[in-house]
């Protein structure tokens, strides 16, 4: 089974005892206890808010908290403006945005427990000689161009390269590690299809032309990826839920699996599935030995008053409570962002029985920051209430990626 992780909190174990029985017996049952906390509930398809206990025998979830003030948090910054692998329209201190430098003031508190703030020296020396690489759309990159900027802070000497397919890469020589982003939208591999190019069962449907998804194929940008890095953090969502990209009357995802459309053709989200099932095998079945998989859950837009092409906005300028994420967010409300927990509920299905992938689990702490996307300033023609202002919130995803990495390492 997949697993989010779960950490040590400040509370002490016990002190250790003499008789070796007993101390085996203890470490069965704290084992015991650990997996036990390890475990996702994937009966429900929504994803809530609910707070769990603060701390339970020591350990705790480092994806379940609040934001906090902490004037001190960003003083310095881990990288400022000026790193120019910030994108344009993510970049709300250059662009001005209101409350840019207010962004940096919270913190994330889990319950229970401290989240370590990002060392970017400790993490260079950590993975040295190590690949690590972002596949997914541009939220993956939001999250990459944030690692980045962290270190190139610390180290200077970098070379610019696109390693196996990347959209973008870079190699920190002091250190020979590298990291990659792979763009992909869907993970598989898709593109324009016109009944022309068909042996004639969907035109006979009425198709006649849309977006073909070879579910079973992966995107050309990452295919070599799983040989190459050392770490992996997969993502996908956005577009799956983006009828002004893939109209479902004009141009509608149709999906192919052997080269052979579905037939009967199914829905977006029945296409995710059958997706995120052949690319997570294809992932484990030519995975580099002793590599580290993380597929990161999604991150929240906070359009209010309509979706981008309506007139939406996110005016924000601090962040939601409990209840306003409530009312933007619950499935059973429907509203505009209701795709984020829709999307979870397939990315939990398809690893549920997963033992190689680690779910980096954002979602929450991100819901709640309705103050931290471009907005206005994000150099659109509409408001940006879907990417990440940086410096931002995909800072303290690096913090929680880093605590994670830092686990499993100290586990193997």
């Amino acid at each position: 089974m997949a697993t989010s992780l779960l950490t040590h909190g400040r509370k002490k174990l016990g002190a250790p005892v003499s008789s070796r029985l007993l101390l085996f017996l203890t470490g069965v049952s704290f084992f015991a206890l650990f997996f036990s906390f390890l475990r996702i509930d994937y009966g429900s398809s929504i994803i809530t808010n609910t707070v769990v206990p603060e701390i339970a025998d020591g350990l705790c979830n480092l994806s379940d908290g609040r934001w906090i003030v902490d004037l001190s948090i960003r003083s310095p910054p881990r990288y400022d403006h000026t790193c120019k692998e910030i994108f344009k329209g993510w970049n709300c201190i250059a662009a001005g945005k209101s409350n840019a430098i207010d962004i940096l003031k919270w913190r994330w508190k889990p319950h229970g427990c401290e989240l370590p703030q990002f060392d970017p020296r400790r993490f260079l020396e950590n993975f040295r000689s190590k690949n690590i690489g972002f596949v997914g759309d541009s939220l993956n990159r939001n999250m990459f161009v944030s690692l980045f900027c962290a270190l190139r802070k610390v180290s200077t000497e970098v070379k610019k390269w696109r390693p196996v397919g990347a959209d973008r890469g870079f190699t920190f020589l002091e250190y020979n590690l590298t990291i990659a982003y792979h763009r992909t939208n869907l993970l598989a591999r898709y593109g324009r299809w016109l009944a022309s190019n068909d042996t004639g069962s969907l035109e006979t449907l009425g198709y006649n032309e849309g977006y073909r998804v070879d579910v079973d194929v992966p995107d050309g940008s990452w295919i070599e990826a799983p040989m190459f890095h050392d770490v992996l953090i997969f993502n996908t969502g956005h577009w799956w839920w983006a009828p002004s990209k893939f109209d479902p009357v004009r141009s509608p995802m149709l999906f192919f699996e052997k080269s052979v459309p579905v037939i009967p053709p199914v829905a977006p989200e029945t296409g995710l599935d059958m997706v995120l099932r052949h690319m997570t095998s294809y992932v484990e079945n030519n995975l580099r030995p002793g590599a580290i998989l993380f597929f990161r859950t999604q991150s929240p837009r906070h359009f209010e008053g309509g979706d981008w092409n309506q007139g939406g906005s996110c005016p924000r300028t601090q962040p939601l409570s409990p209840q306003e994420v409530e009312e933007l967010f619950s499935v059973s409300f429907n509203g505009t962002n209701v795709e984020t927990r829709l999307v979870n509920d397939h990315i939990f299905k398809a690893l549920k029985d997963n033992k190689a992938f680690h779910v980096l689990d954002v979602t929450q702490m991100s819901e709640f920051r309705a103050d931290a996307h471009p907005s206005s300033s994000g150099a659109k023609k509409h408001d940006d209430c879907m990417h990440w202002c940086l410096p931002g919130i995909t800072d303290t995803w690096n913090d929680l990626l880093t605590a994670q990495l830092n686990f499993i390492t100290a586990q193997n």
